[in-house]
């Protein structure tokens, strides 16, 4: 028999718990405690703090930090403001310019799918944005 004290393996305990357990769990305890330190201090000797595939959302709050009040609504009054824009296009103008740059076709897949040329479709959004900044400038 073995005497081992809890507190060492749990970290739940606050205070001295001495026990006496079988060797063969002692032996397993002090395993395992092995394990998780070699474990740690390969995590620390690689660098690898953060793991991409772990799905706890740790790379999401690396990347993203959260946005403020004040942020959300000037993305959202942003976000309606190219709305009434898009929607003062004529409707083949309004139409390829979301389906490009919204949708993301290419130039290429629009005009095989209107029956048009690539180069009609290229006129048609480049006009389109140049009357989209025109009536962002004037309502703003």
């Amino acid at each position: 028999m073995a005497t081992i004290n809890l507190r060492e393996f749990y970290p739940w305990y606050t205070h001295d718990e001495i026990v006496d357990v079988p060797d063969v769990i002692a032996a397993e305890l002090m395993a395992g405690r092995r394990y998780d330190y070699n474990y740690k201090q390969r995590v620390r000797r690689n660098m690898a703090f953060y793991s991409l595939d772990a799905e706890d959302g740790i790379e999401t709050a690396v990347i993203y930090r959260d946005r403020t009040p004040w942020e959300l609504i000037e993305m959202a009054e942003q976000h309606c403001r190219l709305c009434r824009a898009l929607n003062s296009l004529p409707e083949i103008q309004g139409r390829r310019i979301e389906a490009h740059f919204i949708l993301g076709k290419s130039r290429a897949e629009i005009a095989e799918a209107e029956g048009v040329s690539e180069n009609s479709v290229n006129v048609a959004i480049k006009r389109g944005l140049l009357a989209m900044r025109k009536f962002l400038q004037k309502n703003n």
